[in-house]
């Protein structure tokens, strides 16, 4: 009989410590059916990107886009935390735009300006000139400018041109060499002329990787804009020097036209040519009085058993506004906030709280996601891990972990493991000397945790069905496109997300920080 009783208590015991693996078990096949037969990935994307569209700092787009995302989270039962991160003195939303060229050989013209520079004042036409190099130069042309378009040296990098005072001065400083240039190049010609029996000397060339030398100067004069040669597909972004600085009295009333490089060389050569044509464009680009706030959007499953500690995933809302910010990060944030909805759908009850973070104003320099790191919004220590997804709308393969990590995320990705053939998980041991623990911000919202010591182990993302997709195509450019999503890839994302987070989350311990930076 007590042989009885000391196996009946045993099995007992066995049931008991088996029950939490096999409601585990159950809890993870759920959210890999919901994630398999009801993935709602694609929704979420095609009403950031086609429904709500570019999401610029400043913009209706963004504010709405935020609101829409609270909504979504609360409806599917998460806790919404909605956390202001700073405001923008004026407002800016982009209508649509266009430009010919008025000439018997005329052409529709390939153009975009970026966020936060002036319209038109509805058609505007003009013909079209260099720009001057030396006051010699200037005081030549400046009749001719009035009412001109003007073709820039130096090529756009997709960002507006830099009004401010530090940039002027650096304007001053090319002024001055160009007129050193100019005094050379005199001599030159004089030595030419008076060795015309000898191979000519070549002329020296003014400075042209300074924007616009005169370009006050030419403001003032009272052009219509300034155009500047720019790579295919056009990068667009936006005033980065001026944006937080201007007021309704003080926007932005010469255009910044960034021209397809190809039909920039057709004009400019007609320029030299002294050809008769003009350009016209019509620009509708859209001020209105501020301040504008922005946020962070957070989704919350409160932990039940270390309510104080934390697993956290996320992705950016903000975007450029050229296209409709699809990959750079509509992918992200859709990626993110699926995983949010397949755990909420399945009732998931994490041991440690679990944030989905909807970061804001990635673009204008990572300040949604810093703010929550500077300000402490959890405490840094108790974050077990951040995972980040700001990239292509790739496929999740795997993860690199550091040896004292190893064991606890092989166990969390085993479900992961055969999941779907055609994308193998795998757990790689990174090897060698821990890496230095980076000092300054760069790359995307994981980089602030990363500064403090916070794990930010996310996932090594593949095409391995060879898609072709390019990230240099859309970054920050006109392509950046719904059609440029992968749905397959995204919607497996979000499940290996949601299965990871939530393995995480039930671990009895923090991941170890051993061995992650020196």
């Amino acid at each position: 009989m007590k042989n009885y009783r000391h196996f009946f208590v045993a099995a007992l015991l066995a049931v008991a410590m088996c029950f939490p693996v096999l409601a585990q078990d159950k809890t993870v096949r759920k959210m890999i059916e919901i994630g398999q037969t009801d993935n709602r990935v694609m929704e979420h994307a095609d009403f950031l990107t086609n429904v709500i569209g570019g999401r610029i700092v400043g913009s209706p787009a963004l504010t709405q886009a935020e609101a829409w995302v609270a909504e979504q989270f609360e409806s599917w039962g998460l806790e919404v935390k909605v956390q202001e991160v700073g405001e923008i003195n004026v407002g800016f939303s982009r209508g649509p735009w266009y430009g010919r060229m008025l000439s018997e050989d005329g052409m529709t013209l390939h153009f975009g300006t970026p966020s936060y520079t002036a319209p038109t004042k509805g058609k505007q036409a003009g013909h079209v000139v260099l720009e001057p190099h030396t006051h010699r130069e200037f005081e030549r042309m400046k009749g001719q400018l009035k009412g001109a378009w003007v073709l820039l040296d130096a090529p756009s990098t997709g960002m507006a041109i830099d009004g401010t005072d530090e940039a002027n001065g650096k304007r001053q400083e090319a002024i001055a060499k160009n007129e050193e240039i100019d005094e050379k190049n005199a001599e030159i010609m004089r030595y030419n002329r008076a060795h015309s029996d000898e191979t000519p000397k070549e002329m020296l060339k003014y400075q042209t990787s300074v924007v616009a030398p005169f370009y006050k100067e030419m403001k003032e004069a009272g052009v219509l804009g300034f155009i500047r040669s720019a790579s295919v597909p056009l990068k667009l972004m936006y005033d980065r020097a001026n944006c937080y600085n201007i007021t309704m009295e003080t926007i932005p009333r010469v255009c910044d036209i960034c021209l397809d490089e190809a039909q920039f060389k057709v004009i400019r050569e007609k320029v030299l040519r002294k050809d008769i044509f003009q350009l016209e464009f019509d620009i509708r680009n859209h001020f209105y009085r501020g301040p504008v706030k922005y946020h962070n959007v957070f989704g919350i499953l409160r932990g039940s058993k270390y309510p104080d500690e934390y697993v956290l995933a996320g992705g950016h809302l903000d975007s450029y506004d050229s296209a409709t910010g699809a990959v750079d990060d509509g992918n992200g944030a859709s990626v993110t906030m699926e995983a949010a909805r397949i755990m909420a759908t399945c009732g998931v009850k994490p041991k440690r709280t679990v944030i989905f973070c909807i970061w804001t104003a990635e673009e204008f320099g990572l300040y949604g996601s810093k703010y929550f790191v500077e300000n402490k919004t959890v405490p840094l220590e108790k974050i077990s891990n951040y995972i980040n997804r700001d990239g292509g709308p790739l496929v999740a393969m795997s993860s690199t972990v550091p040896p004292a990590m190893y064991d606890d995320y092989v166990k969390i990705c085993e479900p992961l493991v055969n999941l779907n053939p055609e994308f193998p998980f795998t757990v790689i041991k990174r090897e060698g000397e821990p890496q230095e623990r980076p000092t300054k911000a760069g790359g995307s919202d994981h980089a602030y945790f990363a500064m403090n010591g916070v794990p930010t182990i996310g996932f090594q993302e593949k095409d391995p069905k060879g898609y072709n997709f390019d990230y240099g195509e859309i970054w920050h450019t006109e392509r950046d496109f719904y059609n440029k999503l992968i749905p397959e890839y995204m919607e497996h994302s979000a499940i290996v997300t949601a299965v990871v987070l939530y393995g995480l989350s039930n671990l009895d311990h923090l991941l170890s920080r051993e061995g992650l930076y020196k």
